[in-house]
C-alpha cells in the first residue's frame, strides 16, 4: 500500500511540475516581456517549490520508518 501511494505521490509531483503557475503581478510581467524571461521566471517558480515537496517527503519518510521501528 505503502509502495502505491509512493509512486502516485511521484507521478504526480513530476506531472505538477509542467504545470506553471505564477501570481497575477508575475504573469502580467511575463506577458509583456520576451520568451526568455518567461522562462526564467517559470524555471525559478520550479525551483523554489521544489524543497518544500522534499521537506514534506523527508518528514513523512521519517515518520514512516519511526512508526515501523515502534511496530517491532
Amino acid at each position: 500500500m505503502f509502495t502505491k501511494n509512493l509512486g502516485i505521490s511521484i507521478l504526480l509531483f513530476f506531472y505538477f511540475q509542467f504545470s506553471y503557475s505564477q501570481c497575477a503581478m508575475c504573469k502580467a510581467v511575463v506577458e509583456s516581456g520576451d520568451n526568455k524571461m518567461a522562462e526564467g521566471v517559470n524555471d525559478g517558480i520550479t525551483y523554489l517549490m521544489i524543497f518544500p515537496y522534499l521537506l514534506v517527503g523527508v518528514l513523512l519518510y521519517s515518520l514512516y520508518r519511526y512508526n515501523k521501528k515502534l511496530q517491532k
